[in-house]
């Protein structure tokens, strides 16, 4: 690994490494071995349905067991993975017509926290934030880091989401945050998505600042359709190339 690699640390011996603390080298070994599989599931390299064994896997990331076994209870916690007793680890099986119903779903829940969002008081507050958020996805896609791109796209969301005021909106939307950030990181690998999503964000921000609550919800309820749609070719597509 590089010191040029997002998210991870120089390691003794790279440019400019030194010898960090064992305690965030072992972190950082961790969270390069959970973006890297986590780009594989996505990216549908790890079928829906397969089995990841640790011993394999040392082999593929060149790590220790360790940071895999890490990473494999924090993707399970996303709901990326699935645990089975006396089984092991398997990929989260996840058809087209799951995630239609969850993006049906989330046209609505995101409409209605996008209009209460343009309706606060504060909402000058909330756009900034929203705008800083938007400034490092731009980053991240320049970059070429999806999976960077993909958390700070459920961050965007998310502030959205809790600034609704409204507890049974957030638990219900929270609930969805494993297919959240599995929607996003596959309809973003689709041609041409991305500029699109991040234009809309910049449409959902000046809605949201203008206190327009009627547009905000069009934006929003459009963006996550557009979403939809997007994912739908990508997993399509993935489909026909197995």
């Amino acid at each position: 690994m590089s010191a040029s690699t997002p998210g991870v640390r120089p390691q003794p011996g790279d440019p400019g490494g030194g010898l960090p603390d064992r305690t965030v080298q072992r972190a950082t070994l961790a969270d390069h071995a959970y973006r890297q599989l986590r780009a594989a599931i996505v990216s549908r390299e790890l079928k829906p349905g397969e089995k990841l064994v640790v011993r394999p896997l040392e082999e593929r990331l060149q790590l220790s067991p360790t940071p895999i076994k890490a990473a494999l209870i924090a993707l399970e916690r996303e709901g990326f993975i699935t645990s089975v007793p006396h089984r092991g680890f398997f990929v989260t099986e996840v058809t087209a017509e799951d995630m239609q119903e969850i993006y049906e779903l989330r046209e609505a829940l995101e409409a209605i926290a996008a209009r209460k969002a343009a309706e606060r008081t504060d909402r000058e507050a909330l756009a900034d934030r929203l705008k800083t958020l938007l400034d490092q996805q731009f980053d991240r896609v320049e970059a070429g880091d999806l999976v960077a791109y993909s958390d700070l796209d459920l961050d965007f969301h998310r502030a959205i989401w809790a600034s609704a005021s409204n507890r049974r909106l957030l638990s219900a939307v929270e609930n969805l945050v494993a297919q959240v950030r599995f929607g996003s990181g596959t309809s973003s690998r689709l041609e041409g998505r991305l500029p699109k999503a991040l234009r809309e964000h910049v449409a959902i921000i000046a809605a949201i600042r203008n206190g327009d609550a009627a547009v905000a919800a069009e934006k929003s309820r459009q963006h996550v359709r557009l979403s939809g749609e997007a994912f739908a070719q990508y997993f399509a597509r993935q489909d026909g190339q197995t």
